[in-house]
């Protein structure tokens, strides 16, 4: 089977789907991989390494998805930029696109894919099991996401982080209060603690309370009787009883912290408003807050999609694509995710869907011309 590697063209994105080693091996499991001209040289792979590795360096985008099997992309496809040309258009009929597509926000998407006859395998809709454990890509993201996170504020902050004793008098640490306990916001905890900073953790699912003191943040509890938490181990979406506590709650940490990250999202659902224009009045003039949900509707009530905002004196990041910031590791993590999932549905250079393992099935949004997964199936209807 033919496999194809585009160059991303969504405005920002710099990583890149398979990483050299990744297309040595999976040619030498018995796949054919082409790779359009300078894919990964915005993450720091060169064409000649691919070359190296064995696969097809190809100059345009339309020699590169002829007769294309699989497609391994990063984000949707989109139309591009300068011609105008979907990239869906594009595609074959019957190949198998694997990208973060998001299906359940961008639906629409699904459905052209369908009346396309390209099957998808959604990276973001990837149980979240013990096998499919090397596969969660969104886990490999977030990760990135949540150092990242912790290193922007950090630039835009007019204070160092750690306790510092010097002649000069001593500095107090910076105090970093991060929303949402989940794969970002604790490898933003983790990130902080390093630098110095005391963290404090807000999250709706009381479970996380020992994870992030074992990391050495504080966990601010809101009581509840509520299960907070999905069979697939995602945040569900809070009531507004809930929410109403938590904002009364936090209010307090918020407005007496140096940097607050939020990084709560529902699958599916517009993220919940956390930090609000009155608590963002109520902060310390230069202070930080970054908000990880901006694509998907924003944390934070006064974030602005693709920019840094000040707003009463406080600095807002709104940056959406966080690991395209570090895309070199952020193609290698994502290159492992995609392998382990070629390996599992792969053998001898060819991918056979099986519906009934449990990953396919928890992942495959379209088939044979049909939107498939119950989820998308009924935003569709």
């Amino acid at each position: 089977m033919i496999i194809a590697v585009p160059k991303e063209i969504l405005s920002g994105e710099n990583r890149v789907a398979v990483i050299p080693d990744a297309a040595a091996k999976l040619i030498k499991s018995g796949f054919e991989v082409r790779v359009e001209k300078d894919a990964g040289l915005r993450a720091g792979f060169l064409n000649e390494k691919y070359e190296s590795a064995g696969a097809k360096v190809i100059s345009s985008a339309a020699e590169l998805y002829s007769g294309a099997d699989i497609i391994l992309k990063v984000q949707r496809p989109v139309e591009h930029p300068e011609t105008k040309q979907h990239e869906l258009n594009l595609f074959p009929k019957g190949s198998l696109l694997i990208t973060f597509l998001y299906p359940l926000h961008y639906y629409e998407l699904a459905k052209a894919c369908a009346e396309k006859g390209i099957n998808v395998i959604s990276m973001d809709m990837i149980p979240r099991t013990t096998l499919a454990q090397k596969m969660d890509a969104l886990s490999s993201q977030a990760n990135i996401a949540g150092y990242k996170s912790v290193i922007m504020c950090a630039n835009e902050l007019g204070k160092i982080f750690p306790l510092m004793m010097t002649a000069a008098g001593t500095i107090s640490p910076a105090k970093v209060v991060i929303m949402g306990a989940g794969v970002a916001g604790l490898q933003a905890l983790g990130t902080a603690k390093r630098l110095g900073a005391v963290v404090e953790v807000s999250d709706i699912r009381p479970a996380v309370k020992e994870e992030v003191q074992s990391l050495g943040g504080k966990f601010i509890e809101v009581e509840t009787d509520e299960s907070m938490q999905d069979e697939g181990g995602y945040a569900k979406e809070a009531s507004e009883e809930f929410l109403k506590k938590q904002k009364e709650l936090i209010f307090k940490h918020i407005t007496e912290a140096d940097i607050v990250i939020t990084t709560a999202l529902v699958p599916g659902k517009k993220a919940p408003v956390l930090v609000t224009a009155e608590m963002i009045k109520a902060m310390r003039p230069g202070s930080v807050v970054l908000d990880m949900a901006v694509e998907f509707g924003g944390n934070v009530e006064l974030s602005e999609k693709g920019k840094t905002v000040e707003k009463h004196g406080v600095k807002i990041i709104g940056e959406p694509n966080l690991p395209s910031l570090v895309p070199t590791h952020s193609s290698e993590m994502y290159a492992k995710n995609i392998l382990s999932l070629l390996t599992h549905i792969g053998k001898d250079g060819k991918v056979e869907l099986k519906l009934e393992d449990e990953i396919v099935s928890g992942s495959l949004i379209t088939y044979n011309g049909e939107v498939i997964h119950p989820r998308v199936k009924e935003l569709i209807k």
